[in-house]
């Protein structure tokens, strides 16, 4: 009997078509837990069989320390699937976070990865209580807190994450990754161990790594927002509340963004003017995520600069050509490295 294969075997140009005929609907949710898992490599190929044949597609780590899953599910089999992920002791119960926007396209494949962490943020987990985390605030209460003029609100994402939507009043980090951002926020709260610090991030996870890393380094009234974002934005539409997030929520799949609030918050990266409109470089040997208006689309054909506009314009042996032996670029811009080569397409305007 042959078996399957435990990894997709098709291009993305077919995988997208399928998606496209699909006559259902999904549900795009997220999920994880911070669990021992003795053999990740068992549990991965033992998921994938069980969730491909569910018709699920999405993004998951796995590693020795739990899950961290982005995901698509056909809604004619949530059910099935929810079942599926109880059977297992080690999620059993573990919440889903709905996302705000449906459009069934957030996920081409299903992509199951085992990893050392899943999130990678470099700490020495062995060095600290990575248990001891803040206490967790549902949508009212931490609307509450951020009445007070005691509390310090953190965002604890990425610059190009916190550029499109954000929280009123919140301290934005401006860096590239969880990695870099973890001492980043150390240092910016020195001063401040009084004050009852307040964290949010996309989905929770990345606030159970900070918050006890923050406790570790003495501070001790800290708090963060229950399911991050996703779990807000649900829970301000269910009761009734006041959102007092302003713009997108940035998200890790083909979405890009979900809208929370109506505000544009950002700008173009190429002309200055208001845009949330994420897109990557239609030059795949840049790729680069960032912020173009639909006016610079048009102008520079998707692309990041007029060099890429030009690269992506030649025949496809062409381009890998050009590729050939090349380390990828850059996955998303960086003010300091990408800002001024596409401004400089102004400089003789």
């Amino acid at each position: 009997m042959k078996h399957k294969p435990l990894h997709n075997i098709y291009s993305k140009d077919i995988l997208r078509k399928k998606i496209e005929s699909e006559s259902f609907e999904r549900t795009t949710i997220s999920f994880y837990k911070y669990v021992i898992i003795q053999e990740p490599l068992i549990l991965r190929n033992e998921l994938y069989r069980e969730w491909e044949e569910l018709g699920v597609l999405g993004r998951i780590y796995l590693a020795k320390e739990g899950i961290n899953a982005q995901l698509s599910v056909p809604e004619f089999n949530y059910q099935k699937f929810r079942d599926s992920v109880d059977s297992k002791k080690e999620f059993k119960n573990v919440p889903f976070k709905i996302a705000v926007e449906q459009n069934g396209h957030s996920f081409l494949k299903l992509d199951i990865r085992v990893r050392n962490k899943i999130v990678a943020d470099g700490l020495a987990d062995e060095s600290f209580d990575v248990t001891n985390v803040g206490t967790h605030l549902n949508a009212e209460e931490f609307n509450l807190k951020l009445e007070s003029s005691e509390t310090i609100l953190v965002d604890v994402r990425n610059h190009y994450e916190s550029e499109i939507g954000h929280f009123e009043g919140a301290i934005l980090p401006q860096s590239d990754t969880f990695r870099e951002e973890l001492p980043l926020i150390l240092d910016m709260l020195q001063d401040k161990k009084d004050k009852e610090i307040v964290m949010y991030c996309t989905g929770g996870i990345r606030c159970e790594k900070a918050s006890a890393y923050l406790k570790h380094h003495g501070f001790q009234n800290v708090f963060q927002l229950h399911g991050g974002i996703i779990s807000y934005a649900s829970e301000i539409k269910e009761k009734g509340l006041e959102s007092k997030f302003k713009g997108k929520n940035f998200v890790f799949d083909g979405r890009l963004q979900e809208t929370i609030g109506e505000e544009i918050l950002s700008e173009c990266h190429q002309c200055g003017e208001r845009s949330a409109r994420h897109i990557n470089c239609a030059n795949p040997a840049c790729h680069i995520l960032f912020i173009q208006c639909e006016s610079c689309a048009e102008k520079f054909q998707d692309c990041c600069s007029v060099e890429c506009q030009e690269i992506a314009a030649l025949p496809v042996s062409e381009q890998k050509k050009l590729r050939k032996g090349k380390a990828a670029s850059n996955q998303h811009f960086s003010k300091a490295r990408i800002r001024p080569k596409v401004f400089e397409l102004y400089r003789d305007k």
